[in-house]
Protein backbone atom coordinates (compact mmCIF):
# COMPACT_ATOMS: atom_id res chain seq x y z
CA UNK A 1 0.00 0.00 0.00
CA UNK A 2 2.72 2.80 0.74
CA UNK A 3 6.25 2.64 -0.59
CA UNK A 4 8.75 2.90 2.02
CA UNK A 5 12.63 3.74 1.64
CA UNK A 6 14.77 1.93 3.33
CA UNK A 7 18.50 2.64 4.33
CA UNK A 8 21.42 1.14 6.10
CA UNK A 9 24.67 2.60 7.41
CA UNK A 10 26.41 2.72 4.74
CA UNK A 11 23.99 4.12 2.50
CA UNK A 12 23.54 7.37 4.87
CA UNK A 13 27.44 7.18 5.21
CA UNK A 14 27.38 8.16 1.35
CA UNK A 15 24.89 11.21 2.06
CA UNK A 16 25.54 12.87 5.16
CA UNK A 17 28.17 14.83 6.67
CA UNK A 18 29.45 16.24 9.68
CA UNK A 19 28.38 19.64 8.42
CA UNK A 20 25.38 18.50 7.35
CA UNK A 21 24.16 17.27 10.89
CA UNK A 22 25.67 20.27 12.77
CA UNK A 23 23.59 22.77 10.23
CA UNK A 24 20.13 20.33 10.68
CA UNK A 25 20.47 20.38 14.71
CA UNK A 26 21.16 23.55 14.62
CA UNK A 27 18.22 24.63 12.45
CA UNK A 28 15.89 22.06 14.70
CA UNK A 29 17.02 23.76 17.98
CA UNK A 30 15.54 27.48 16.48
CA UNK A 31 12.41 25.95 15.39
CA UNK A 32 12.11 24.22 18.68
CA UNK A 33 12.71 27.89 20.55
CA UNK A 34 10.13 28.84 17.99
CA UNK A 35 7.29 26.49 19.13
CA UNK A 36 7.06 24.82 15.87
CA UNK A 37 8.61 21.23 17.30
CA UNK A 38 7.15 18.64 20.05
CA UNK A 39 9.44 16.44 21.70
CA UNK A 40 7.43 13.64 23.15
CA UNK A 41 8.21 11.71 26.94
CA UNK A 42 11.08 9.50 26.80
CA UNK A 43 11.01 5.67 26.98
CA UNK A 44 13.83 4.39 28.44
CA UNK A 45 14.73 0.79 30.26
CA UNK A 46 18.11 -0.36 31.89
CA UNK A 47 18.32 -4.26 31.15
CA UNK A 48 21.48 -4.36 33.57
CA UNK A 49 22.63 -0.84 35.41
CA UNK A 50 25.79 0.36 33.23
CA UNK A 51 25.87 -2.29 30.63
CA UNK A 52 22.88 -2.58 28.61
CA UNK A 53 20.06 -0.49 28.21
CA UNK A 54 17.39 1.01 25.45
CA UNK A 55 15.70 4.28 24.88
CA UNK A 56 12.40 5.31 22.47
CA UNK A 57 12.86 8.73 21.66
CA UNK A 58 10.12 10.44 19.64
CA UNK A 59 8.54 14.08 18.43
CA UNK A 60 7.07 16.56 15.65
CA UNK A 61 8.35 18.96 13.48
CA UNK A 62 5.67 21.04 12.06
CA UNK A 63 7.90 23.05 9.98
CA UNK A 64 8.40 20.02 7.85
CA UNK A 65 5.71 18.06 8.70
CA UNK A 66 7.37 15.18 9.44
CA UNK A 67 7.42 12.83 12.86
CA UNK A 68 8.89 10.32 14.12
CA UNK A 69 10.54 7.75 16.66
CA UNK A 70 14.03 6.24 17.28
CA UNK A 71 14.55 3.31 19.33
CA UNK A 72 18.42 2.63 20.06
CA UNK A 73 20.03 0.47 22.51
CA UNK A 74 23.95 0.40 24.14
CA UNK A 75 24.62 -2.97 24.77
CA UNK A 76 28.36 -2.21 26.31
CA UNK A 77 29.51 -6.13 25.67
CA UNK A 78 28.85 -5.88 22.16
CA UNK A 79 32.18 -5.39 20.61
CA UNK A 80 33.35 -9.04 22.40
CA UNK A 81 31.27 -10.94 19.72
CA UNK A 82 31.93 -8.59 16.68
CA UNK A 83 28.64 -6.23 17.15
CA UNK A 84 28.60 -2.75 16.99
CA UNK A 85 27.92 -1.60 20.74
CA UNK A 86 24.80 1.30 19.73
CA UNK A 87 22.49 -0.25 17.45
CA UNK A 88 18.65 1.31 16.46
CA UNK A 89 16.53 1.99 14.34
CA UNK A 90 14.67 5.16 12.95
CA UNK A 91 11.42 5.76 11.41
CA UNK A 92 10.56 8.93 9.82
CA UNK A 93 5.99 9.74 8.97
CA UNK A 94 4.53 11.97 6.79
CA UNK A 95 2.88 14.45 9.37
CA UNK A 96 -0.22 15.19 6.51
CA UNK A 97 -1.16 11.85 6.55
CA UNK A 98 0.50 9.41 8.80
CA UNK A 99 1.95 7.48 6.27
CA UNK A 100 5.66 6.08 6.85
CA UNK A 101 8.40 7.86 4.64
CA UNK A 102 11.60 6.05 5.54
CA UNK A 103 12.78 3.30 7.86
CA UNK A 104 16.99 4.01 8.44
CA UNK A 105 19.66 2.73 10.37
CA UNK A 106 19.96 5.15 13.81
CA UNK A 107 23.40 4.16 15.07
CA UNK A 108 25.02 6.63 12.24
CA UNK A 109 22.63 9.57 12.67
CA UNK A 110 22.89 9.32 16.19
CA UNK A 111 26.84 9.31 16.06
CA UNK A 112 26.68 12.56 13.80
CA UNK A 113 23.49 14.53 15.51
CA UNK A 114 25.10 14.06 18.87
CA UNK A 115 28.29 15.35 17.76
CA UNK A 116 26.46 18.23 16.13
CA UNK A 117 25.22 18.96 19.46
CA UNK A 118 28.16 19.27 21.67
CA UNK A 119 29.61 21.34 19.28
CA UNK A 120 26.55 23.75 19.27
CA UNK A 121 27.24 23.95 22.95
CA UNK A 122 30.68 24.91 22.09
CA UNK A 123 29.71 27.43 19.42
CA UNK A 124 27.20 29.77 21.01
CA UNK A 125 28.65 29.45 24.79
CA UNK A 126 32.95 28.83 24.86
CA UNK A 127 34.85 31.68 25.03
CA UNK A 128 36.00 32.73 21.98
CA UNK A 129 39.57 32.54 22.40
CA UNK A 130 38.97 28.46 23.59
CA UNK A 131 42.18 26.76 22.27
CA UNK A 132 42.27 23.64 24.53
CA UNK A 133 39.92 20.78 24.91
CA UNK A 134 39.84 17.88 26.96
CA UNK A 135 37.89 14.76 25.74
CA UNK A 136 36.25 12.85 28.41
CA UNK A 137 35.68 8.98 27.29
CA UNK A 138 37.04 7.91 24.37
CA UNK A 139 34.72 5.48 22.64
CA UNK A 140 33.26 5.87 19.46
CA UNK A 141 31.04 8.87 20.08
CA UNK A 142 34.37 10.95 20.90
CA UNK A 143 35.12 10.96 17.61
CA UNK A 144 32.54 12.69 16.54
CA UNK A 145 32.11 15.13 19.37
CA UNK A 146 36.13 16.33 18.32
CA UNK A 147 35.31 16.27 14.60
CA UNK A 148 31.90 18.75 15.37
CA UNK A 149 33.81 21.20 17.96
CA UNK A 150 36.67 21.22 15.49
CA UNK A 151 34.13 22.40 12.72
CA UNK A 152 32.64 25.36 14.58
CA UNK A 153 35.62 26.09 16.47
CA UNK A 154 38.84 25.75 14.22
CA UNK A 155 40.83 27.98 16.63
CA UNK A 156 40.82 24.63 18.93
CA UNK A 157 44.95 23.37 18.12
CA UNK A 158 45.23 21.08 21.40
CA UNK A 159 43.10 18.02 22.49
CA UNK A 160 43.24 16.24 25.50
CA UNK A 161 42.02 12.51 25.54
CA UNK A 162 41.04 10.79 29.06
CA UNK A 163 39.33 7.49 29.27
CA UNK A 164 38.80 6.54 32.79
CA UNK A 165 38.34 2.93 31.70
CA UNK A 166 41.49 2.66 29.72
CA UNK A 167 44.55 4.44 29.11
CA UNK A 168 45.60 2.51 25.91
CA UNK A 169 42.41 3.23 24.97
CA UNK A 170 43.00 7.06 24.78
CA UNK A 171 46.26 6.95 23.44
CA UNK A 172 44.37 4.91 20.46
CA UNK A 173 42.32 7.39 19.66
CA UNK A 174 44.92 9.96 20.27
CA UNK A 175 47.94 8.40 18.18
CA UNK A 176 44.98 8.04 15.13
CA UNK A 177 42.66 11.35 15.57
CA UNK A 178 43.95 12.85 12.28
CA UNK A 179 43.60 9.71 9.96
CA UNK A 180 39.83 8.61 11.96
CA UNK A 181 39.21 12.94 11.67
CA UNK A 182 39.74 12.68 7.82
CA UNK A 183 37.35 9.95 7.04
CA UNK A 184 34.83 11.94 8.72
CA UNK A 185 36.08 14.80 6.37
CA UNK A 186 38.15 16.69 9.11
CA UNK A 187 41.12 18.07 8.64
CA UNK A 188 43.01 18.04 12.27
CA UNK A 189 46.75 18.10 10.65
CA UNK A 190 47.47 21.42 12.73
CA UNK A 191 45.60 19.91 16.21
CA UNK A 192 47.81 17.89 18.78
CA UNK A 193 46.15 15.18 20.49
CA UNK A 194 47.53 13.70 23.65
CA UNK A 195 46.40 10.76 25.93
CA UNK A 196 46.43 11.77 29.49
CA UNK A 197 46.20 10.01 32.77
CA UNK A 198 46.16 13.71 35.40
CA UNK A 199 42.67 14.48 34.75
CA UNK A 200 42.79 17.08 37.49
CA UNK A 201 45.83 18.99 35.73
CA UNK A 202 44.37 18.44 32.55
CA UNK A 203 41.34 20.25 33.41
CA UNK A 204 42.82 23.01 35.12
CA UNK A 205 44.34 23.98 32.23
CA UNK A 206 41.53 23.30 29.56
CA UNK A 207 38.77 26.02 28.06
CA UNK A 208 35.99 23.37 27.03
CA UNK A 209 35.59 19.77 28.48
CA UNK A 210 33.54 17.67 26.45
CA UNK A 211 32.09 14.26 28.52
CA UNK A 212 30.61 11.28 26.42
CA UNK A 213 30.72 8.19 29.38
CA UNK A 214 27.93 6.28 31.22
CA UNK A 215 29.18 6.90 34.39
CA UNK A 216 26.69 6.84 37.53
CA UNK A 217 29.71 9.17 39.76
CA UNK A 218 31.60 12.42 39.19
CA UNK A 219 34.26 12.03 37.16
CA UNK A 220 35.40 15.97 37.53
CA UNK A 221 35.43 17.17 40.44
CA UNK A 222 34.27 20.97 41.53
CA UNK A 223 37.76 22.64 42.87
CA UNK A 224 39.34 21.48 39.78
CA UNK A 225 37.50 23.50 37.41
CA UNK A 226 38.31 27.75 36.32
CA UNK A 227 36.67 30.35 35.46
CA UNK A 228 35.98 31.05 31.57
CA UNK A 229 35.51 26.85 31.26
CA UNK A 230 32.53 25.58 29.01
CA UNK A 231 31.17 21.96 29.58
CA UNK A 232 29.40 20.35 27.20
CA UNK A 233 28.19 17.30 28.99
CA UNK A 234 26.83 14.27 26.46
CA UNK A 235 26.92 11.09 28.48
CA UNK A 236 23.92 11.43 30.80
CA UNK A 237 20.94 10.62 28.79
CA UNK A 238 18.83 8.19 31.37
CA UNK A 239 18.29 8.76 35.38
CA UNK A 240 21.14 7.82 37.50
CA UNK A 241 24.17 8.45 35.25
CA UNK A 242 25.79 11.50 36.00
CA UNK A 243 30.07 12.83 34.83
CA UNK A 244 30.42 16.32 36.80
CA UNK A 245 30.10 17.24 39.88
CA UNK A 246 26.84 17.96 41.09
CA UNK A 247 28.34 21.36 42.72
CA UNK A 248 30.15 22.92 39.86
CA UNK A 249 26.40 23.64 39.17
CA UNK A 250 25.72 25.98 41.47
CA UNK A 251 28.97 27.91 39.81
CA UNK A 252 27.37 27.61 36.09
CA UNK A 253 25.51 29.37 33.57
CA UNK A 254 23.35 26.59 32.86
CA UNK A 255 21.57 25.83 29.51
CA UNK A 256 20.09 22.95 27.56
CA UNK A 257 18.44 21.30 25.07
CA UNK A 258 15.13 20.09 26.37
CA UNK A 259 14.24 21.45 30.14
CA UNK A 260 12.20 18.84 31.09
CA UNK A 261 14.13 15.76 29.47
CA UNK A 262 17.82 17.75 31.23
CA UNK A 263 15.58 17.69 34.59
CA UNK A 264 14.44 14.07 34.41
CA UNK A 265 17.66 12.66 33.02
CA UNK A 266 20.46 14.89 32.23
CA UNK A 267 23.85 16.21 33.75
CA UNK A 268 21.52 18.75 36.36
CA UNK A 269 19.33 15.70 37.56
CA UNK A 270 21.45 14.95 41.04
CA UNK A 271 21.92 18.79 41.73
CA UNK A 272 18.03 19.46 41.42
CA UNK A 273 17.64 16.01 43.71
CA UNK A 274 19.88 17.23 46.18
CA UNK A 275 18.77 21.35 46.12
CA UNK A 276 22.03 22.49 44.90
CA UNK A 277 20.38 23.85 42.22
CA UNK A 278 16.68 24.26 40.83
CA UNK A 279 15.05 24.63 37.21
CA UNK A 280 14.36 27.94 37.73
CA UNK A 281 18.66 28.08 37.69
CA UNK A 282 18.24 27.17 33.86
CA UNK A 283 19.42 30.06 31.80
CA UNK A 284 17.40 28.63 29.02
CA UNK A 285 17.78 26.19 26.26
CA UNK A 286 20.28 26.53 23.47
CA UNK A 287 17.89 27.33 20.91
CA UNK A 288 16.96 30.38 22.55
CA UNK A 289 20.50 31.11 22.47
CA UNK A 290 21.02 30.85 18.42
CA UNK A 291 17.64 32.95 18.11
CA UNK A 292 19.16 35.66 20.64
CA UNK A 293 15.99 35.48 23.14
CA UNK A 294 18.29 34.68 25.54
CA UNK A 295 22.06 35.43 26.64
CA UNK A 296 24.82 33.06 26.49
CA UNK A 297 28.12 33.53 27.67
CA UNK A 298 28.05 36.96 29.66
CA UNK A 299 31.92 37.35 30.43
CA UNK A 300 35.03 35.54 29.95
CA UNK A 301 34.81 34.27 33.54
CA UNK A 302 31.92 32.51 33.44
CA UNK A 303 31.73 28.69 33.26
CA UNK A 304 29.00 27.57 31.12
CA UNK A 305 27.60 24.35 30.97
CA UNK A 306 25.33 23.19 27.74
CA UNK A 307 23.33 20.09 29.17
CA UNK A 308 22.35 17.57 25.79
CA UNK A 309 20.19 14.45 26.08
CA UNK A 310 19.66 14.21 23.08
CA UNK A 311 15.92 14.80 21.86
CA UNK A 312 14.26 12.90 18.75
CA UNK A 313 13.50 15.88 16.51
CA UNK A 314 17.44 16.01 16.11
CA UNK A 315 17.39 12.17 14.56
CA UNK A 316 14.25 13.16 12.66
CA UNK A 317 15.68 16.32 10.96
CA UNK A 318 19.07 15.01 9.84
CA UNK A 319 16.86 11.85 8.72
CA UNK A 320 14.61 13.75 6.21
CA UNK A 321 17.57 15.46 4.76
CA UNK A 322 19.25 11.80 3.90
CA UNK A 323 15.65 10.72 2.44
CA UNK A 324 15.49 13.70 0.76
CA UNK A 325 18.74 12.64 -1.14
CA UNK A 326 18.09 9.08 -1.00
CA UNK A 327 14.90 9.89 -3.34
CA UNK A 328 16.40 12.47 -5.68
CA UNK A 329 19.89 9.78 -6.08
CA UNK A 330 17.55 6.81 -6.35
CA UNK A 331 19.49 5.71 -2.96
CA UNK A 332 18.17 2.74 -0.63
CA UNK A 333 16.00 -0.14 -0.84
CA UNK A 334 11.97 0.41 -1.38
CA UNK A 335 9.35 -1.75 -0.02
CA UNK A 336 5.60 -1.90 -0.35
CA UNK A 337 3.84 -2.62 3.13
Amino acid sequence: MFNVRILSQEQIKSIVNIQDAIDAVEKVYALKASGKTSVWPLVTYDFEVGVSDMDIKSGYIGEIEIYGMKAVSYFSQNIKIGLPNLIGVLVVYDAKTGVPLGVLDAGYITCLRTGAAGALGIKYLAREDASHLTMIGAGKQALYQMAAALVVRPKIDYISIYDGLSFENSVEVADNAVKMLAELGVDASNVKFEAVKDLKTTVENSDIIVTTTPSRAPIVMNEWVKPGTHFSCVGSDVSGKQEIDENILSRMAIFVDDRTQCINVGEIETGIKKNIITPDDICGELGEVILGRVKGRVSKEDITLFDTTGIAIQDLITAKKVLDIAEEKGIGTIVDI
